[in-house]
């Protein structure tokens, strides 16, 4: 099974690579999902397990107190500064089958952090991507309330239903879309016109 999640993951970073590829500079400079980072800090911030040391991730977390997010903040604003986009593109097409996971998140954490964090894109700049259904499952398949609390989420009283796939979440008002904006959803960003 984790080879099979580890072939995914490649499949998924090889159909990014050649995405943002094809993105123009001023592509790069537009605003993401993730609040107050363009397209081209979410590509440091996805590719800075292959980039930096693991020294340097502890020592930004001292610095940050422990906040996990301050301290990916921090790093992907100031390498996405020092860092040319062809930089960040290489360094993620020369990692497409890197085994990095994020702590405890195990093989479909790292699927899970390319795909969101490539929504995070497409969806921001407008381009119509479908994220095959088989990677999506894995991904939504590993949900659990925790997730959304970490995402900062509300979905109370709220039934997620995808459209397009079998896959349900929560109990509640029917909140229906498609299974990729459901997935933003589920990690807080705001999508509203694509939700019904």
């Amino acid at each position: 099974m984790t080879e099979d999640i580890r072939a995914t993951i490649k499949a998924e970073r090889r159909d990014q690579a050649e995405l943002l590829s094809n993105l123009t500079e001023e592509q790069w400079r537009a605003p993401s999902l993730c609040e107050g980072w363009t397209v081209k800090h979410v590509v440091a911030h996805t590719t800075l397990p292959f980039r930096s040391s693991g020294r340097r991730v502890i020592l930004e977390m001292l610095k940050a107190g422990g906040r996990f997010n301050v301290a990916s903040d921090r790093m992907a604003r100031k390498d996405a500064e020092n860092s040319t986009t062809e930089d960040l593109l290489k360094a993620l097409k020369n990692n497409i089958d890197h085994p990095w996971t994020p702590p405890g998140g195990g093989p479909v954490g790292a699927l899970s952090h390319d795909i969101i964090h490539g929504l995070d894109i497409t969806t921001a700049l407008g381009i119509d991507r479908k994220v095959p259904h088989d990677r999506l499952k894995l991904v939504l398949g590993s949900m659990k309330p925790s997730n959304v609390k970490y995402f900062g989420a509300d979905l109370d009283g709220k039934r997620l239903e995808a459209t397009d796939m079998d896959w349900t979440f929560g109990e509640g008002e029917p909140v229906k879309a498609q299974a990729q904006d459901l997935l933003l959803l589920v990690c807080g960003r705001n999508i509203p016109n694509r939700l019904s």
